[in-house]
């Protein structure tokens, strides 16, 4: 459906990061995991662009997505809405979506590529699914986690979520997993990888090297999915 809507709150995620709410309409239903098109004016244009829903089908009042803030045009005049300005929102699109339907699934996140996730993650804690989820995360410093706080406590309330960050550049007081997702990552995290179903979010590189691990690991390309839309930028 497609609806005009006002900006309900701006949520900071990062120090680049934010997330934007819009009150979210009865009629609206979405997957976890699916995505909408935003539309806001800059300059007397329209300008269009599409975001992963990082907001839960179970949480009722708002629907949101997370974006980074660049230095685009489009991030521009993101940036500069304030609680109350127009917005329309065009949803839901996708199929990159989890609802249940497959036993065990390792969810495979880089940077803002998480939001499609989060959405995922609540939906199975919220409404207690039985599906086994591993969230393998990388990101390249601990300031750079979105939804850190949020994903732990989904962890510790959903005994069947395992949540993995992983840095690139951690210091000295990181205790977790550093580096790269890599085969030998996944079959050590996830013994039973061969009969996981894998999905992949994230920057273009990244989805690439996921292609060729699930490849490394032997796997059909029927077990690996991925967010195809470039809307995370």
């Amino acid at each position: 459906m497609k609806f005009e809507t006002a900006v309900k709150e701006i949520v900071p995620r990062t120090v680049n990061v934010k997330s934007f709410r819009f009150p979210k309409p009865e009629a609206l239903n979405y997957k976890p995991g699916q995505y909408l098109l935003m539309t806001v004016k800059s300059a007397g244009k329209d300008l269009v662009k599409p975001f992963s829903i990082s907001s839960s089908p179970t949480e009722k009042e708002h629907i949101e997505f997370t974006k980074k803030i660049t230095e685009s045009e489009f991030s521009t005049a993101l940036n500069g809405l304030k609680v109350g300005d127009w917005a329309r929102i065009d949803a839901p699109y996708g199929s990159f979506t989890f609802t249940g339907e497959h036993e065990r699934v390792c969810l495979l996140a880089g940077g803002i590529g998480i939001t499609p996730f989060r959405s995922i993650c609540k939906y199975a804690t919220d409404t207690r699914l039985n599906a086994k989820i591993t969230l393998l995360y990388g990101c390249r410093t601990e300031n750079d986690i979105i939804f850190k706080n949020e994903l732990e406590q989904m962890a510790q309330l959903n005994e069947n979520l395992r949540v993995i960050f992983i840095l690139n550049e951690a210091d000295s007081e990181w205790k977790g997993a550093t580096g790269v997702v890599t085969a030998e990552m996944v079959k050590k995290e996830i013994p039973d990888y061969k009969e996981t179903v894998f999905y992949v979010c994230g920057p273009p590189p990244m989805v690439q090297a996921m292609e060729t691990m699930i490849k490394e690991l032997g796997l059909p390309a029927a077990q690996l999915k991925l967010e195809a839309f470039t809307g995370h930028a």
